[in-house]
């Protein structure tokens, strides 16, 4: 008998492992790493491509960036009511659709315009190419759009609901999709970028249009997977909702008696999922529609008991503390090279992942709001660091040179705006960077000019300033995860949508701000007053979200022994009785 159970026994370990890799929360992971690949490499790829075209200038990408940034402060929570009022696979799959047909679409046309360029320059005195730049600015920022819809189902709605009533499988799973976010930041642009430094722009479109496509056709189907082996995505109903709310948020002794709020809120949404009475809609009742659903979307947002929690996430996004294109502009006015850049950026990759595990313990240890408060502290302790910086010695501040100095002299001095260029008038450029090797001044600029040439600084100043931006990615991504769960368990099914639209809105508010600060004042003499006004706005989120847990903890907030969940608030307006 026991010799005719070993090979049972010895299959066991590989039946356990098919499982998981035929599981939904395994095909969810593998839709979202491809689709997120897919982003990544799209949005590095159209601001390079965006660049080329029009002459080593920024403009276009600005305004694309502006585009991006102003669609979804307006249509956050339009975008988010209509993942509401459809059915979930409905809503998936056709974001899906909708974004990458836009990036194959935006591909197709920079390929032409790679290939063509010189005549479109001369026909119609070159309205043609500027058409051509509005249609790719346009189709991009419609894919942006289907990919905000994208996040706020699948990561926001979808996973709730696969991870049922385990919230420690809720967590974990939050952690992993973080995890490959922060694999795909890097890996994904450095893959594009090599594919078009050693081939070409036009090669880079097509490769980034046939991956889409390709990558289309497998997620459209692990969403049918996933859809097919979670039978609860297809009831999108009052009767999910309130169990969800009991699996997740409420105490075991009220699951068999909920709260009057939420018995109104479901008898709300079984109306709403009636079938709707015909009635005559005037033409004003339509225009009037999605500014009410605007409005009822941020007033939604402000009576959510997490609403704090939001805010003080969104209050991170104001910061110039971050590996993108303006602290990295910096970095090489300081005298970084490209490949000391690119380790600095592995480092933060690193560090983001380590903060993902440090989530998933310290809820486990905490509870998940002290997870949230714990995190903060230590981002802003790190951020320190950066507010030192300021100071010490290779420090470019000069508080005698005013911050508007340099848009002052563009606008009154009548300063020459770059034009768009022809492709004879433009010397050939390696794609991967139009910077100069630079390592704290140590060569000179490629243009050879002596007058050009950097003075050797210190990098104390520099170095202390990345390392505290580094060591806080540990602190802000556990940080995002909490908030990010707090939402998921305490927002109803009916408003996940709405909410999550609303707190993308003001996410992209605060990333807009930064952008506009950072336009008036741009010189690197002023980046050490960016520094202090970033550090400042993290400390007033963290505030915030200590606001936040005061009043949902009261005298347990410091208490750190006991993980168990605790109500949100005593004083939470009717309908809301979440516990975290």
């Amino acid at each position: 008998m026991a010799r005719g159970a070993e090979p049972a026994g010895e299959r066991r370990p590989c039946g356990s492992v098919v499982a998981y890799f035929t599981s939904a929360k395994f095909l969810l992971y593998l839709g979202h790493a491809l689709s997120t690949w897919g982003d990544r490499m799209w949005h590095f790829a159209v601001s390079v491509f965006l660049v080329e075209l029009y002459g080593n200038s920024l403009l276009l990408t600005a305004v694309y960036g502006l585009v991006v940034a102003g669609s979804v402060l307006l249509l956050g929570a339009i975008i988010g009511d209509w993942v509401d009022k459809n059915s979930r696979l409905k809503v998936a799959q056709t974001s899906l659709v909708v974004q990458n047909a836009s990036v194959i679409l935006c591909g197709i046309i920079l390929m032409i315009v790679f290939l063509f360029k010189t005549q479109l320059l001369t026909l119609y005195h070159g309205w043609l190419l500027t058409v051509c730049y509005i249609l790719v600015i346009t189709i991009a920022n419609i894919a942006n759009l289907a990919s905000t819809a994208t996040a706020i189902t699948i990561q926001r709605d979808w996973i709730v609901v696969v991870a049922g009533e385990d919230r420690s499988k809720l967590a974990d799973m939050n952690a992993t999709i973080r995890r490959i976010d922060q694999l795909t930041n890097i890996l994904a642009p450095m893959a594009v970028g090599q594919i078009m430094t050693y081939g070409s722009p036009m090669i880079g479109c097509g490769f980034i249009s046939g991956w889409n496509l390709m990558s289309m056709c497998v997620e459209y189907l692990l969403l049918w997977k996933v859809y097919q082996k979670t039978p609860t995505l297809a009831l999108k109903s009052a009767k999910v909702e309130e169990s969800e709310l009991k699996q997740l948020n409420v105490k075991k002794e009220s699951d068999a008696k909920p709260a009057e709020g939420v018995q109104l809120i479901v008898e709300k949404d079984v109306t709403g999922f009636e079938p709707p009475q015909e009635k005559e809609v005037s033409c004003g009742a339509r225009i009037a529609e999605p500014f009410i659903t605007f409005r009822d979307g941020w007033v939604a947002y402000y009576n959510q008991p997490v609403f704090l929690a939001g805010m003080g996430l969104a209050f991170l996004y104001m910061t110039v503390l971050g590996f993108d294109c303006i602290t990295t502009g910096y970095a090489y006015t300081q005298g970084l090279s490209g490949s000391v850049l690119s380790l600095l950026m592995g480092a933060s990759a690193v560090t983001g992942i380590m903060g993902t595990v440090a989530f998933t313990w310290l809820r486990r240890k905490c509870g998940l709001i002290r997870t949230g408060l714990i995190s903060g502290v230590a981002q802003f302790a790190c951020l320190v660091l950066c507010a030192i910086s300021v100071f010490m010695p290779g420090s470019p501040m000069d508080l005698t040179v005013s911050p508007f100095a340099d848009i002052s002299a563009r606008l009154f001095e009548s300063e020459p705006l770059p034009t768009i260029a022809s492709p004879e008038d433009k010397p050939d450029m390696v794609f991967a960077t139009g910077m100069p090797n630079l390592l704290n001044g140590s060569t000179t600029p490629a243009n050879g000019d002596p007058e050009m040439s950097p003075e050797p600084v210190p990098l104390i100043s520099v170095s202390l300033l990345f390392a505290g931006v580094i060591a806080a990615r540990v602190g802000l991504w556990s940080f995002d995860l909490t908030v990010t769960q707090l939402l998921q368990e305490n927002v109803v099914e009916s408003e996940r949508g709405i909410i999550n639209g609303v707190q993308n809105s003001m996410n992209y508010l605060l990333d807009l701000l930064h952008f506009i600060m950072v336009i008036l004042a741009p010189n690197p003499e002023a980046f050490g007053l960016l520094v202090l006004i970033s550090v400042s706005f993290v400390a007033m989120g963290h505030i915030m979200y200590f606001r936040f847990a005061q009043k949902s903890l009261g005298k347990q907030l410091f208490v750190c022994c006991t993980p168990d969940p605790k109500t949100v608030s005593d004083s939470s307006p009717p309908g809301n009785t979440s516990t975290v």
